[in-house]
């Protein structure tokens, strides 16, 4: 057995070098580190020659050539980022182009192992250096569809301790899946994803520095103005990510929750939609047999094409549904077409007193089950109208008189042989106006069934006119109840 090993000293190490133990290939390393490295065995721990900033700022440039490694001694060692997101405006929402646009306050901090002093012997416990002098995590947002551009911020804040502290604002233009259904009064839930581009989850750790519930009051703190959207909520979650090489990268997640403020477009467009559906349901009230009632309803309906395409540019355009409030206005003016045939119908009904006589099948269809089902209180067999009243009472007054002319004929055959003796001007008198009353007679006969006959296409337009205004009645409200029940299943979700 050797001496030396008997004697305690250390057992000879096989080592890549011959003929050289664990101690004396240690300290060959340390004596070409020094020789060609210099300036690492100094970098490790800053010694201030005074407690200034400059003499703190010469030992601190001497490191400044490991900016482009991760500030770390051994490269195995992953670093760690904290992250803290502050929303400060929500800028607009383009539903179009599907975009986010927020302005984020974002701060990252890290720990550079190589980077700390003696506060007291250097002077300060914190400075401020440009950042490009240092190593900065390539942390970004994935949703970014265009360049930041916020305000440059050049500076971080290195600390005694080696932490770094780099705060600077984010005017994020970020993708959304914006679900616009129930526009105007939807909400949106939009989510910015922090990672790394280029690091992996083994070189590189990403962390919440607040929680969500933190992040939401802090934002609702600095935030000021008051635009279309308000902030509901913040949820911060830590994901993982994989890559096409199913390697893993560290993620955060915020969930922004936020809902428009409806008041606007229920001014400008709800409101004045119903304003001019109420109208032209009031225009009902006008008599079918006026032209002017057509008339006011083609304004209506051309004023309310008007105010739909003024108010185009409120609208959204594009979306993964077509919003609900598209389909309400569509649904309107459908009505007020369909109101301006019924109107049509009607004024052709009214018409055709002129033209001929009731079908005897529409009699039955309209008085007997029309009427009765809309509670129309007239009914054929009702006194006709005034302006036919004389007609038929002076028709009446003839078949009466022609019926005592034929009462008295039989009395002048009797008195056949006594003719030559009562031959006289009251005989030719007689005969005169019983000629005369036979032509009023044909004449009567000839017009009575034409002022029947209008009467009765009045009734039947009068029926038919309050059937559809019922049946206008019943659609509006079915589908107020059908958007409702829509409306109620949204949230429900």
């Amino acid at each position: 057995m050797d001496k030396r090993v008997q004697g305690g000293a250390a057992p000879r190490i096989q080592t890549g070098i011959p003929g050289l133990n664990g101690r004396e290939e240690l300290a060959l390393f340390i004596c070409i580190l020094c020789l060609y490295a210099p300036n690492i065995t100094r970098a490790v721990t800053l010694n201030c020659s005074q407690p200034d900033a400059k003499s703190l700022y010469v030992e601190i440039e001497k490191t400044f050539y490991l900016s482009a490694v991760r500030p770390v001694y051994s490269l195995k060692t992953p670093t760690n980022v904290t992250l803290s997101v502050t929303l400060y405006s929500i800028l607009g929402v383009d539903e179009k182009t599907q975009i986010l646009t927020t302005y984020l306050w974002l701060n990252l901090e890290w720990y550079v192992e190589y980077l700390s002093w003696d506060p007291v012997q250097c002077g300060t416990a914190v400075v401020t250096l440009p950042r490009k002098k240092l190593w900065v995590p390539d942390i970004g947002i994935n949703e970014c569809m265009d360049g930041d551009t916020s305000p440059k911020t050049t500076y971080v804040y290195l600390y005694s301790s080696g932490l770094v502290s780099d705060s600077r604002p984010v005017r994020a233009i970020s993708s959304c899946n914006l679900d616009i259904y129930t526009f105007p009064f939807d909400v949106q839930n939009c989510s910015l994803t922090f990672n790394s581009y280029t690091y992996l989850d083994y070189d590189l750790r990403v962390d919440m520095g607040i929680s969500g519930e933190e992040t939401l009051r802090y934002s609702k703190l600095v935030m000021t103005t008051i635009g279309e959207w308000e902030l509901l909520d913040i949820k911060a979650i830590k994901v993982t990510q994989y890559n096409f090489s199913n390697e893993t990268y560290d993620t955060i997640v915020y969930h922004i929750v936020m809902r428009r403020r409806p008041t606007m477009y229920v001014v400008n467009l709800l409101i004045p939609s119903c304003f001019l559906m109420i109208v032209d349901l009031l225009s009902f009230l006008l008599p079918p047999e006026a032209v002017d009632r057509a008339t006011f309803k083609m304004t209506i309906i051309l004023g309310y094409t008007v105010f739909l395409l003024i108010m185009n540019d409120l609208l959204p355009i594009t979306g993964n549904r077509l919003p609900l409030l598209n389909v309400v206005f569509s649904v309107c003016l459908a009505l007020m077409v369909a109101s301006l045939l019924e109107t049509i119908i009607i004024t052709k009904i009214l018409c055709k007193s002129n033209h001929s006589a009731v079908p005897h099948w529409v009699k039955i269809l309209v008085f007997k089950y029309l009427a009765w089902l809309v509670r129309f209180p007239q009914k054929p067999g009702d006194q006709v109208t005034d302006t036919h009243s004389t007609t038929t009472e002076a028709s009446s007054a003839f078949f009466i008189s022609h019926d005592a002319m034929k009462l008295v004929e039989p009395a002048k055959d009797t008195e056949a042989q006594d003719r030559t003796r009562l031959a006289g001007p009251a005989v030719e008198e007689l005969k005169k106006l019983s000629q005369d009353l036979l032509a009023i007679r044909s004449h009567a006969e000839e017009h009575l069934p034409d002022y029947r006959a209008d009467d009765e296409w009045t009734q039947i337009g009068h029926i038919i006119d309050r059937f559809l205004f019922i049946l206008y009645l019943l659609f509006i409200s079915f589908s107020i109840i059908t958007f409702t029940v829509f409306w109620v299943i949204w949230s429900s979700q």
